[in-house]
């Protein structure tokens, strides 16, 4: 089983029940966007929703993702930047529990960051971030040694904003003979970086991407042109069409797969990042295009059922048992590497 290596903002959740999009317009939060803000408005985000129905669990989108590989049985690790403080300690104490292998390093001043979520009646989340700790994380603190022993790095969108960072750790992964993948993690930032990410994905093995962060890249409202840009950027390209399923395409190779049918969608927070972590755990297994949009869907499926970024144990057992299908005979149908690339 190949290993995968993640790198994203370490940070917690603050999970936030709304009855409908009142607070979304007095925070000025479009919905279903990500947008980064400062202590203050995070300390009066906070004041106002500190009646609010909540809960905390460990969040960031690279994060969510390893969590879930670890939950499939993959052997994960996580570069990260937190606080030295309890949220920091609570973040670290997670990645232990989970057996995820933890390169974090420690803010001497800056608390971990949290991102409040406000999650809307139709499921819909929308992210206010306040990043604080994992906002520090430079390209001169990467470590080529953190690479060594893993075969996939998989890096979140949201870190582009430093490009010195990402470029760092994609030449690092490379150099290392590592398959590299970046999520392009929301549409605002996709908007705000267009032209660092199209440089970017030029140097990307596989890019996922949902339909308004295609959008928001090439300017295109087609599905299918938007699918065959995103492939002709980099190598793959996983275009996520919410209800409708998935798009992969890898050359000359296109595939369709349905969503996972859902009675009804509680929560769409992580539903991204537990898809890239199906697809990644199938693709470590050996699995072929398919069987990595399959297990993808599978995860996507379940965590909109939940509220927050955590499946049920029993869950997860059911979803491991279903892993012995992916066999490393499989591997021949998707002999695709790094060297690839």
């Amino acid at each position: 089983m190949k290993k995968v290596l993640g790198m994203g903002n370490a940070l917690i959740d603050h999970l936030l029940l709304v009855e409908n999009e009142d607070l979304l317009q007095e925070f000025s939060l479009p919905k279903g966007s990500m947008q980064l803000i400062d202590s203050e408005r995070y300390r009066l985000i906070r004041q106002r929703t500190a009646q609010l129905p909540a809960k905390y669990t460990t969040g960031g989108s690279a994060c969510n993702t390893i969590l879930a590989i670890a939950h499939l049985g993959g052997a994960p690790g996580l570069i990260g930047k937190v606080g030295h403080d309890d949220l920091g300690e609570t973040f670290a104490q997670a990645c232990a529990d989970s057996h995820i292998r933890p390169h974090l390093l420690h803010h001497a001043s800056l608390p971990t960051g949290v991102a409040s979520t406000f999650i809307s009646p139709d499921g819909q989340r929308t992210f206010a971030t306040y990043l604080g700790a994992a906002s520090t994380l430079e390209a001169a603190e990467v470590k080529a040694e953190w690479f060594e022993g893993y075969d996939i790095f998989y890096i979140e969108g949201y870190l582009v904003q430093n490009h010195a960072l990402i470029e760092t750790a994609v030449r690092l992964a490379h150099e290392a003979g590592l398959i590299v993948c970046i999520d392009l993690a929301s549409y605002n930032v996709v908007e705000a970086e267009r032209d660092f990410f199209r440089q970017l994905l030029a140097d990307t093995d596989i890019v996922f991407a949902n339909e308004q962060e295609a959008e928001a890249l090439t300017g295109s409202k087609s599905v299918a042109e938007n699918l065959h840009i995103l492939a002709e950027l980099c190598h793959i390209a996983v275009l996520k069409v919410g209800k409708e399923g998935v798009w992969v395409k890898w050359g000359n190779a296109k595939l369709h797969y349905p969503a996972r049918e859902v009675e009804k969608v509680i929560d769409t927070t992580a539903a991204g990042d537990y898809f890239s972590a199906g697809f990644l755990h199938a693709l470590s297994l050996g699995g072929n295009l398919e069987q990595c949009a399959a297990l993808g869907s599978l995860l996507a499926g379940h965590i909109v059922e939940v509220v927050g970024t955590a499946l049920p144990a029993a869950t997860w057992q059911a979803i491991r048992g279903s892993l012995d299908t992916y066999s490393a005979e499989a591997s021949a149908a998707f002999p695709f590497t790094s060297a690839n690339y």
